[in-house]
């Protein structure tokens, strides 16, 4: 039985052999010189203004959750489409009833004005 994983375990190990040589080899051909210019933070080419540590609005947060959820439910259902006449209508009834939830907070959202920019 170890025999089979003999090959798996010779990938691992040159796996990590590479990774670490080319770590060292990065550090051995370039070492790190600072500058002032290297050490400020890039902001697409121009001299950053104001604090780097700006909140954001909550409104930011919640379009990036709902964004987050509906993009999960296309995963989710993606594969049941694929094989929806071998499943059955009682898988129909359950995809049907996640849909039905996530409409049902997809409109209280709306309601809310989670939404909304402005």
């Amino acid at each position: 039985m170890s025999g089979a994983y003999l090959p798996l375990l010779l990938l691992f190990g040159v796996s990590i052999l590479n990774a670490v040589g080319m770590v060292v080899t990065s550090h051995i051909l370039n070492p790190r010189r600072d500058t002032p210019q290297k050490l400020m933070p890039y902001e697409s080419g121009m001299i950053p203004l104001g604090s780097t540590r700006q909140r954001f609005s909550v409104k930011f947060y919640m379009v990036a959750i709902s964004f987050i959820v509906f993009d999960l439910e296309t995963i989710f259902l993606i594969p049941w489409a694929v094989q929806v006449r071998e499943l059955g209508w009682s898988v129909f009834v359950a995809v049907s009833l996640f849909v039905v939830v996530l409409a049902v907070g997809l409109v209280y959202e709306w309601k809310k004005g989670g939404l909304e920019w402005g």
